[in-house]
């Protein structure tokens, strides 16, 4: 086995402490200048958000070098925290090249134009606790995904048009963040709601079976290479469902599968990978960093078997983990994992449980490719100050200023239990 060693580069510094305590990072090309700016989110405080879901206090946008564009709202030094989901997204919802700001605030869901912040349109929610999460879906079968679904915590769905028209409700289980995703290629989406897969109009196609709690993360890929999309939900364990809702396996090994990412992170193995992180053991910190506890890392192959599990020898149990591709030159994804606690930065471990890359910074992280250079950015950010970093020197000047960046569907799907697909 080689070591797969690859560096990194500390290319730029911004001063985001305007933002206020607490804030969500979000990327997106406001301007269609072909790179993207900043949107930092401040939440509500005031309530227990394991029961009752954030609206947005403060939204600051900044551009790439540091450049405070707009802000909306006023920071609250006494805002909540990341224990949930911030109701806010940047998509280019109307199709006229630059991405808007989805937000809900004061009890409304807001559409702002990025460049500016102001308001272009206002909708009354459907329900007074329907801003868990924002999800940009194609419900409707447009050119374009232009319809959303808003959640409260754990109970109700609610499926709106462009126009906020009521579509559909569904009452279940749909667990953090459900996926959008077009199965059977009629060119609307079906939802993966928690352990139900909804069809376009809301009918329920089917349930995964034998699973507690809630579903922590879903992912979508052709995990075993049979042509084929499979989906993998990662709550009290990690379990693969093919489409049409048979079970394919599950993997138990774990005290709970808060997290999972999809990706080649092995080119010795076929199909893809699965990355996992298992809570192994809770701290009792009611939330950020955590000195208490203990969780790993895991790797299992294409056929759910356990390739490798992390023997952490240092406390800490609320790390995130996502795949990280186009780092550098090399076919293989990385798998990022940050908020580790126990004095560990943010990490690129490659499929080997190798430290690829441990960054010189610690806090919350963001990636993107900014400038359409072809390769993914790391920003890892905390009150204060943004630390963008890269593989090798770079400068963050659009690759094509004249040609608005499109919104990858991970980003406008950002949450803090990242899902996602692997093409």
């Amino acid at each position: 086995m080689t070591k797969r060693d690859a560096g990194s580069a500390l290319i730029q510094t911004l001063d985001i402490s305007q933002a206020g305590l607490r804030t969500k990072m979000l990327l997106g090309d406001l301007d269609g200048d072909g790179r993207m700016e900043i949107v930092m989110v401040q939440p509500d405080g005031g309530i227990d958000d394991r029961y009752v879901p954030h609206q947005v206090q403060c939204m600051t946008a900044f551009d790439l070098d540091g450049n405070v564009l707009w802000q909306v709202g006023t920071p609250d030094p006494n805002c909540g925290g990341p224990g949930s989901d911030y109701p806010a997204q940047l998509y280019d919802i109307d199709g006229d090249g630059r991405c808007e700001v989805l937000c809900v605030m004061n009890k409304r869901f807001f559409i702002l134009d990025g460049r500016t912040g102001q308001e272009k349109r206002s909708f009354e929610l459907p329900s007074e606790l329907a801003h868990d999460c924002i999800i940009i879906a194609n419900l409707s079968g447009g050119s374009y995904a232009a319809d959303i679904i808003l959640k409260d915590r754990y109970r109700t769905l609610w499926a709106l048009d462009r126009d906020f028209n009521l579509l559909w409700t569904h009452q279940g289980n749909p667990g953090h963040f459900p996926w959008v995703y077009d199965f059977d290629g009629d060119g609307r989406d079906e939802v993966m709601a928690g352990y139900d897969l909804l069809d376009h109009d809301g009918k329920k196609l089917w349930s995964a079976k034998d699973l507690d709690d809630h579903a922590d993360y879903i992912w979508v890929g052709d995990v075993n290479a049979d042509g084929e999309e499979e989906i993998v939900i990662g709550g009290s364990v990690t379990v693969m469902y093919d489409a049409r809702g048979n079970e394919l396996w599950r993997y138990e090994d774990s005290i709970e599968s808060q997290h999972v990412a999809l990706g080649k992170f092995r080119n010795d193995m076929p199909g893809l990978q699965i990355a996992g992180l298992d809570r192994i053991r809770r701290g009792d910190t009611g939330g950020g960093f955590s000195d208490q506890g203990k969780d790993g890392l895991f790797l299992l192959d294409a056929q759910g078997r356990e390739v490798w599990k992390e023997d952490r020898q240092t406390s800490g149990w609320l790390t995130i983990i996502e795949t990280l591709p186009n780092w550098d030159d090399g076919p293989l994804d990385y798998i990022l994992a940050y908020r580790r606690g126990g004095g560990i930065h943010p990490t690129l471990y490659d499929g080997h449980l190798n430290a690829a890359v441990t960054f010189p910074a610690d806090g919350y992280v963001a990636h993107a490719d900014l400038v359409g250079s072809g390769k993914e950015q790391v920003l890892i950010y905390n009150q204060n100050e943004v630390r963008i970093f890269a593989s090798g020197p770079m400068e963050l000047k659009p690759r094509r200023p004249w040609a608005p960046l499109t919104q990858p569907k991970r980003l406008y799907s950002s949450t803090l239990y990242p899902g996602g697909e692997y093409r």
